[in-house]
């Protein structure tokens, strides 16, 4: 099966296929719309052959249907109809939860992505389990106020670093996980990597996205 993976940002929209090792970027922003999307990603891979497409969006997802509008991009995304917009299959997913499904090796697995904000899932036994983490209460604000780029930025790399080190402390006690990953864009500049951690890649999205139409991965 010819599976085209599209990962949605704020910044860029990256597609992949996954009989293909080049990938392609498109520039993205608060402008963008579901409309604008599918026009530009169609335009971007008209040379690329594809049956199904799976989408990672920077939002909520439930039943595989968008139940809040993205803080980051244009407006209109809420009972958007990919299917009918793209003409084939559509698989969506949160776009952390799809990078932690491509970043699973088995086991129980927490992936925390440390990007703008802060991304959140739990895999366990193949099924992936989006979660919300980062608006849970902590110290004076939230997980994300700490471990996002606002964090990143009000206290710097080194507090940032110390803060990242007790909340994945505290994760690690209470989801008692055989496996963490720590991935987003920010994840790189960490220099001291909790134990039982290690870094993931935003390529993992990609293989994330193909896994959705893999029998042996499933959607929690």
């Amino acid at each position: 099966m010819k599976i085209l993976t599209i990962d949605i940002g704020g910044t860029n929209i990256k597609v992949k296929v996954n009989n293909d090792i080049e990938r392609r970027k498109i520039p993205s922003g608060n402008y963008m719309t579901p409309e604008m999307m599918v026009s530009l990603v169609i335009e971007s891979t008209n040379d690329w052959e594809y049956e199904v497409i799976s989408i990672g969006f920077p939002g909520v997802i439930k039943k595989g249907k968008i139940v809040v509008e993205p803080k980051n991009l244009g407006e209109g995304w809420l009972g958007y109809d990919f299917e009918k917009a793209f003409g084939k299959p559509v698989k969506l997913i949160n776009d952390a939860a799809m990078q932690a499904l491509g970043s699973y090796q088995g086991d129980t697995m927490l992936f925390l992505g440390l990007g703008t904000g802060l991304g959140s899932a739990l895999v366990a036994e193949g099924t992936v389990v989006p979660m919300e983490l980062a608006h849970l209460s902590y110290r004076k604000g939230t997980f994300e106020d700490y471990l996002g780029l606002r964090g990143l930025e009000r206290l710097g790399l080194e507090k940032w670093q110390q803060h990242v080190l007790v909340v994945v402390g505290r994760f690690k006690n209470a989801f008692l996980p055989d496996d963490i990953v720590l991935g987003g864009g920010k994840s790189k500049l960490l220099t001291d990597i909790p134990e039982g951690c290690r870094l993931g890649t935003n390529n993992n999205a990609y293989l994330g996205g193909f896994r959705l139409w893999d029998e042996h991965y499933h959607l929690g």
